[in-house]
């Protein structure tokens, strides 16, 4: 599942940097994410990971970092694998 993430961000999310070279708890708003482009990271994810983000996720801190992501994932997806 991180490495889904990795990609969906690595495609999505208009970083600075690499996603590869952060760690999973980097603030993808300090590698240079916007808040648009957050917007196409959650689309993106809710494609790939066939979820809808409930309102109450759809925080800054809910795609702040692939941990992050990958916590609400785990939560809208209970028997998937990390």
């Amino acid at each position: 599942m991180r490495q889904r993430v990795r990609e969906v961000i690595r495609a999505n999310a208009r970083l600075r940097v690499d996603p590869e070279k952060l760690s999973d708890d980097a603030d993808l708003y300090d590698a240079g994410m916007s808040s648009s482009a957050s917007v196409s990271v959650m689309l993106a994810l809710e494609v790939a990971f066939d979820v809808e983000f409930p309102d109450r996720l759809l925080t800054r801190s809910v795609f702040s970092s692939v941990s992050s992501i990958v916590g609400a994932l785990k939560e809208l997806q209970p028997d998937a694998l990390a």
